[in-house]
């Protein structure tokens, strides 16, 4: 039997009447791109999705270049995107594009569902006392253990949702299309968990949220991804003799790569642009290409910064970010070639400073400004870039820093190791990716 194919249906026709701004919501631009952009790579980076259908009203054409023409109404916009899907049956994945954060996992979610059911919505538990009010009295205070707050998308069967909106073509009480399945009696719904983070931009105060979330913004990786896609390739690693760097580089011979690895230690001083340069060149002569380029190189000093000399604390800099800033510039030429990536790595205190270690806290945090920025810069370039935000890891500069701490308590580098390089064989680009000892 054949699989269904799963269309995404992105609602982006609402003219944002709560929202009261010139510029339509969904065009608002949010760390560097609009919401409907960051809406439509959310479903671009899903695996599960095979074909994605933007609804829009031809007013709005000028922001967007490939379309389907959207309705004056939401019903009137999901009934044009359900309609335009030519195969008897799918699943249809509708998603308002106004709530930017949905997650992997949810999409996941609600296609596995769609397996045993044919109507599935998302929701999420509600935390609030919900009223009921007549003429600004309290009429009724519902049982809040029975309420749950709806999200999008909302999930059905083609042929279940078609006939829904046939069925309701002269109804204008339309609330949702999950709503319309229990109008008719078609079906019961299945409720899939959602996320709190899956909020919706509605208020012009929620673009201020939506920007703290999206520099913040972070995912998992799956554990599920295969290493055997590394054999043959060509990997460069900088501060590749000690910890996770040395991890990574021997985890990735088990699996057939080629590796090369240098550090301060052999010669190669990451602060010094001439350095990383002439390494990178010398490895693509030996081997005529570099797929993937990682930099665990890094230093990690306590001290007050009123007791530190200034010397030091350009060392680190230079080291934590200009190293940075110098293996993704010298990597892209070769790169681009071979349609590659540049990892590199930040810390958990990257979204708090930390006492003791200001520099080191804030040089993490420019790091993943770097990664989001360059992720935009060589998107046309087919070089990908990422960053490895890994909880508190048991490495020697850790222990140099900290001394002894509790076992049990830290992440082993093997598995920051492992997560590195799976996450080099796939299409993310632009992420922070967490690594936790669960």
């Amino acid at each position: 039997m054949n699989r269904l194919k799963n269309y995404a249906v992105i609602l982006a026709s609402g003219k944002g009447n709560r929202y009261k701004n010139p510029v339509p919501k969904q065009f608002e631009k949010i760390a560097g791109k609009t919401i409907l952009e960051h809406t439509i790579e959310i479903f671009e980076n899903s695996d599960k999705i095979d074909n994605i259908i933007i609804v829009i009203t031809p007013e709005y054409e000028e922001f967007i270049k490939k379309l389907v023409n959207g309705g004056a109404t939401r019903k009137e916009s999901s009934s044009i995107g359900i309609h335009s899907i030519e195969e008897d049956e799918a699943n249809v994945i509708i998603h308002d594009c106004a709530m930017p954060f949905l997650s992997q996992e949810i999409i996941n979610n609600c296609i596995e569902a769609l397996k045993t059911y044919k109507a599935v919505d998302v929701a999420i538990p509600s935390t609030d006392t919900i009223i009921e009010v007549d003429d600004n009295f309290i009429k009724n205070v519902p049982d809040r253990s029975h309420l749950m707050n709806g999200q999008t998308p909302q999930c059905f069967k083609l042929s279940l949702i078609k006939r829904a909106y046939d069925l309701s073509k002269n109804d204008s009480n339309f609330t949702n299309d999950c709503g319309l399945i229990l109008k008719y009696g078609l079906d019961k719904v299945y409720v899939v968990e959602g996320d709190v983070k899956n909020m919706k931009i509605t208020y012009p105060s929620d673009i201020y949220v939506a920007d703290r979330l999206f520099q913040m913004k972070n995912i998992e990786y799956s554990e599920d991804l295969p290493l055997k896609g590394l054999k043959g390739k060509v990997i460069v690693i900088f501060g590749g003799t000690s910890g996770v760097g040395e991890c990574t580089a021997s985890l990735a011979k088990k699996f057939g790569a080629n590796v090369y690895v240098t550090s301060r230690r052999s010669g190669c001083d990451v602060s010094e642009y001439c350095d990383v340069e002439n390494f990178l060149k010398k490895v693509h002569e030996e081997t005529g290409r570099t797929d993937y380029v990682i930099n665990t190189a890094g230093t990690l000093k306590i001290g007050k910064l009123t007791e530190r000399k200034i010397d030091d604390i350009i060392e680190d800099i230079n080291i934590n970010y200009l190293g940075s800033i110098n293996v993704a510039k010298a990597s892209i030429p070769y790169l681009k070639e071979s349609k590659g990536s540049v990892q590199l790595y930040t810390s958990s205190s990257y979204t708090r400073g930390r006492t003791m270690y200001s520099i080191y806290s804030s040089t993490k945090a420019g790091i993943v400004n770097l990664v989001q920025a360059l992720s935009e810069e060589l998107s046309d370039q087919n070089v990908r870039i990422n960053v490895i935000n890994p909880e508190r890891t048991a490495t020697l500069m850790r222990n140099n820093a900290f001394g002894e701490e509790p076992k049990g308590s830290l992440l082993e580098p093997e598995k920051v190791a492992e997560a590195s390089l799976k996450i080099l064989l796939t299409n993310l680009t632009g992420q922070v990716i967490d690594v936790r000892r669960r």
